[in-house]
């Protein structure tokens, strides 16, 4: 990674910290359904989200975060919730902010960018292995197969792409990150 490049996520990144406070205060609800030693099963209601795509995970951040600062039609801002998910599709990176629970669709901001859009996020039920260190491909990918492998392993249908999802400010030490590796499952 270049300077420039580092220098840019880490100052958009220093100021959602400062401007935010220490992250995120509202997380996406859910209900845990079944639990055991290495995932869980939570069922969630529909969700509202901020999303963009692009062939880069930085640009994305930098979009969403726009939109939250009062890049949007109405210039409001936002709190920023948490996880953030991202998944891949077809070699594009999908970033998602949830948004907080007071918005609706009568009453979201819309963006002024046309590759951010405002999404609802089907409910249902999702398996999740929480793990902690660093939000890395290779940490990400240990746990996503972990995962993938346990579901099979119990008969349990997964029916989405692997979705990562992370809840803590890049400034959290690393032993003290929750980061997640989830599958929308297929429960009966």
């Amino acid at each position: 990674m270049n300077l420039k490049k580092f220098l840019l996520i880490f100052f958009c990144t220093f100021f959602s910290f400062l401007y935010h406070g220490a992250m995120a205060t509202e997380e996406a609800n859910y209900e845990v359904i079944n639990k055991n030693d290495i995932y869980e099963i939570r069922k969630y209601s529909d969700r509202l989200a901020v999303e963009t795509f692009s062939d880069g995970q930085n640009s994305n951040f930098r979009k969403l975060f726009n939109y939250i600062s009062g890049n949007n039609k109405t210039s409001e801002e936002i709190k920023m919730t948490t996880p953030v998910t991202r998944i891949e599709r077809e070699g594009n990176m999908t970033m998602q902010f949830y948004l907080p629970s007071k918005y609706n669709s009568s009453n979201v901001p819309n963006p002024n960018r046309e590759d951010v859009r405002i999404i609802t996020i089907a409910g249902g039920y999702y398996a999740a292995l929480r793990y902690s260190g660093r939000a890395s491909d290779k940490n990400f990918i240990k746990h996503k197969e972990i995962l993938e492998k346990e579901l099979n392993d119990n008969n349990i249908n997964i029916i989405s792409l692997p979705i990562r999802a992370t809840y803590d400010s890049p400034f959290t030490l690393p032993m003290n990150r929750r980061n997640e590796a989830m599958f929308k499952v297929n429960i009966n």
